[in-house]
């Protein structure tokens, strides 16, 4: 069905879909190419929210360069849009526009969408096609897909550890277990999250910034720091600069004239507070990610946590990912990646599948999901 060449052209769109992956969110990464008698005539991905998708840009690329789109072949990563959000639907640009054929990555889970983009465009007597490097295609949004399809985000973990599995020694210190190769690529994991999670114990023994500083990109993910007892310190560098990206500060409840307080003095410095309580008096994880997804749109949440965050993700099943840094040496007693129960019998494991693997340095990247 599809030729060697509808294979490069399409690699080409994946590849301009790539560079959304720091910028669009809540919107999904596209990438577009526009094809004539053989030739890339125009290219674009989609811009930061509000800003032109990737089919308008590449259109509005092709004609800056003075090529007529009538007759081409348009390729794109994702289902163009149908309706009205903060742009007009990207059928409309591709109708007026008249190439040929549209050949399609993915159709889109976004039930606004959900076939209607396609339908229009054969309506208007467009050969369209779709399926091909689908599943390249979904792997650069399983965020936007997870929270469409399941009303949550992708959750990913990251964690360094040693070859033993120790995050930190049995005193805390745990900076650093890898070395800045490995560390630069946790920012771009960083970069491509809508939000940045961790727990209120990490920012106490460790005064993180949960910001991107080692790849260069334009917006800041969300801050989001789990603290039932909003016990995180007012001088704490993660509420620094709230209005560069958002600090959201995760609480069990407001209830108590002492909570109340230390709400209005975070929220003095411009931190946003809402509260979500478990049985337990903690912070309902699981509802926290259906709202961040459903409310707040954010379609990747990265955690870097420690041992008992973790662990409570974990064992309440909200992970989708986790991305694992392994450096080569032993450091015996320590403290450990996550908190959980020791099985009782092998079968009752949660089984992982490895995604990739690749080295940073001296550095094993592992990234697994669920089965």
């Amino acid at each position: 069905m599809y030729t060697a060449a509808d294979h490069q052209f399409m690699g080409q769109a994946i590849a301009e879909a790539q560079n959304s992956l720091y910028l669009s969110n809540p919107n999904p990464r596209v990438g577009c190419v526009i094809v004539k008698n053989g030739a890339l005539i125009g290219r674009g991905c989609t811009q930061r929210v509000g800003g032109p998708h990737a089919e308008v840009q590449a259109l509005a690329d092709a004609r800056a360069h003075g090529f007529d789109p009538t007759g081409s072949t348009v390729y794109v990563t994702l289902e163009p849009c149908n309706h009205t959000g903060r742009t007009p639907p990207c059928v409309d640009a591709l109708i007026a526009a008249k190439p040929a054929t549209v050949i399609v990555a993915m159709s889109d889970p976004n039930p606004l969408v959900g076939g209607k983009g396609l339908e229009r465009l054969k309506a208007a007597g467009i050969e369209v096609q779709c399926g091909l490097l689908e599943s390249e295609a979904q792997a650069l949004n399983r965020g936007f897909i997870s929270r469409m399809t399941r009303g949550l985000p992708w959750v990913r973990i990251k964690i360094a550890a040693s070859l033993d599995g120790k995050t930190a020694l049995p005193n805390g210190q745990s900076q650093w277990i890898t070395g800045p190769l490995a560390r630069a690529d946790g920012h771009h994991w960083r970069a491509q999250a809508c939000a940045i999670l961790s727990g209120v114990g990490t920012v106490k023994e460790d005064d993180p910034s949960l910001n991107v500083r080692d790849v260069k990109t334009d917006r800041q993910p969300w801050r989001i720091v789990v603290d039932s007892k909003l016990e995180t310190p007012l001088k704490a560098k993660v509420l620094s600069n709230p209005q560069a990206s958002g600090v959201i500060l995760v609480c069990a409840s407001l209830d108590s004239r002492e909570s109340q307080d230390k709400a209005k003095a975070f929220e003095a410095l411009g931190v946003e507070v809402i509260a979500m309580a478990n049985a337990n008096s903690k912070v309902d994880l699981p509802k926290l990610f259906a709202y961040l997804a459903q409310e707040r749109h954010m379609n990747e949440i990265h955690v870097e946590a420690g041992f008992k965050l973790n662990g409570s993700l974990l064992r309440e099943d909200c992970v989708d990912e986790l991305l694992l840094y392994y450096a080569p040496f032993f450091v015996g007693e320590g403290i450990g990646m996550a908190n959980i129960s020791p099985l009782t019998a092998l079968d009752l494991r949660q089984d992982w599948q490895i995604i990739d693997q690749a080295l940073f340095g001296s550095d094993l990247r592992l990234r697994l999901s669920k089965k």
